[in-house]
């Protein structure tokens, strides 16, 4: 068993309970299929897919600039491009110890801790990752404060990173039957409750919603 200093970085898919129960285990199944081989074909040199925990993948990157990039992309660019819902990624940087592919430490558990943090669409590095990085083009850090984590002894300085071209009105808008990331223009279903626009990403989804909104309005 060896020490190593990598970025660890966790992504899910956001919301995924709330897709399996509106679109079924074979459908989601098969998102969860196609989010894999799309990050992997995105590992930048050096990096490597450690393992998949259902719909959350734990990556390996030794550049903490590398690594924040590829979260990114993840979230703004390839998924997008793969029909698929929100993901939400958190990283740390730091050691860890390797034993037959695997790692294991106080560094991948905070990368799983912040990771737990985010929400759809949203890349959350710790400050010291964040320190590691500080002058990466078109991206900036959001303060998200120091955040309390289950067990983890001392709080811990979260940053949301977020591209500069990006901005809250230019995010997609979340189906909130079943939490996909949904191109107003392209959605098949919209329903205004209470003044605000709900988009869907199918029919059924947006049947759902109109029987029963209060059920998915938070």
């Amino acid at each position: 068993m060896t020490a190593a200093h990598a970025t660890f970085l966790f992504a899910d898919i956001a919301g995924f309970t709330a897709l399996t129960e509106a679109h079924g285990d074979e459908q989601a199944a098969t998102l969860v299929a196609d989010f894999c081989d799309a990050v992997r074909a995105e590992l930048p040199a050096g990096a490597s897919h450690v393992k998949t925990i259902g719909d959350a993948l734990m990556l390996r990157v030794p550049d903490p600039g590398e690594a924040i990039l590829l979260a990114l992309n993840l979230t703004h660019g390839l998924m997008r491009g793969h029909g698929a819902p929100a993901v939400r990624v958190g990283l740390h940087h730091g050691p860890a110890l390797e034993r037959d592919g695997d790692y294991f430490g106080a560094t991948v558990n905070l990368a799983a801790r912040v990771s737990g943090l985010a929400s759809g669409g949203e890349v959350l590095v710790t400050g010291r990752t964040a320190a590691l990085a500080p002058d990466l083009e078109g991206v900036f850090y959001e303060s998200r404060g120091r955040q309390v984590l289950r067990n983890v002894r001392e709080p811990v300085e979260v940053f949301a990173a977020v591209r500069q071209s990006e901005s809250v009105q230019g995010r997609l808008p979340v189906d909130p039957v079943c939490r996909m990331a949904v191109d107003p223009d392209r959605a098949p279903g919209r329903l205004m409750h209470e003044g605000t626009a709900y988009f869907f990403c199918t029919l059924a989804c947006a049947g759902e919603f109109a029987r029963e909104p209060e059920r998915f309005v938070t």
